[in-house]
């Protein structure tokens, strides 16, 4: 199960993607006059709240994407105290989706230091600098992962690799690997592990040239469920991990509790 932790080689983490261009459509009305960044949590926008969380715990580079109300996000960092941290990502003309956003910045990052992936709309009780100790150097990618229960679990082998995904509603299994793949949700050997995914990773840039061959709209999970195989991605466990997503308005009221208890 990839523990204990305390034994892992610190790897420094200094930058981070906030991914911002999607739509809001769940926080309608409110995202129909401005993006889902700058929907405010106690009267201060999510982008603020997320920079601020990670500046404290020594981020000095953020990538933005762009793409709904766009300029308005521009507009507001370029009038914060942490606009000369912020490089933009604009998806103005076609949203990427995730993995497709992160292809696009590419080149806005520093290639020789893991990238913190994280939603703009996602609060949670991570310390990131513990989560930066649990990236080594010989890893592509970490992905942070709990118990809760879902429809959708990622699967894992015991050294906590990835090996794919399952839907366990539809039964539905993704993998790289062909014997898997022909393996039904009750056949599943005791050796695999399934984990909730967070949304919160940590990417090497050693594997942006795996993408070439992705176009130009791709999700993350995908393009990790076609590389496992072959590159280094692992999944990290967090027993306590509290996420909440306030990209929808009924979680909006419970955002503040959740900021004052962390």
């Amino acid at each position: 199960m990839r523990i204990p932790f305390f034994c892992r080689k610190f790897v420094a983490m200094k930058q981070a993607m906030i991914l911002a261009a999607g739509l809001g459509t769940r926080l309608k009305p409110l995202t129909d006059s401005m993006p889902k960044a700058l929907v405010p949590v106690g009267g201060t926008p999510l982008l603020d709240l997320n920079v601020r969380s990670l500046r404290q715990q020594g981020y000095t580079r953020f990538v933005v994407n762009v793409h709904h109300f766009a300029q308005q996000i521009v507009d507001h960092v370029q009038q914060t105290e942490y606009a000369s941290l912020v490089q933009f990502s604009d998806e103005r003309e076609q949203l990427l989706d995730t993995g497709g956003g992160l292809k696009k910045a590419a080149p806005l990052f520093d290639a020789d230091s893991p990238i913190l992936i994280h939603n703009v709309d996602i609060l949670d009780n991570v310390d990131y600098q513990w989560f930066a100790r649990q990236h080594r150097e010989e890893e592509d990618a970490v992905l942070l992962v709990s118990r809760r229960q879902t429809k959708r679990y990622l699967l894992f082998d015991h050294a906590m690799r990835l090996m794919g995904w399952t839907n366990v509603e539809t039964g539905e299994i993704k993998s790289p690997y062909p014997w898997l793949r022909r393996t039904s949700l009750a056949e599943l050997p005791s050796t695999l592990y399934t984990f909730a995914f967070s949304g919160i990773h940590s990417f090497s840039p050693r594997l942006f040239p795996l993408m070439d061959r992705f176009p130009d709209r791709f999700s993350i999970i995908d393009f990790y469920l076609s590389v496992c195989h072959r590159s280094a991605i692992y999944g990290c466990v967090k027993d306590d991990l509290r996420v909440l997503d306030v990209g929808k308005l009924d979680s909006l009221s419970e955002a503040e509790h959740f900021m004052n208890y962390q």
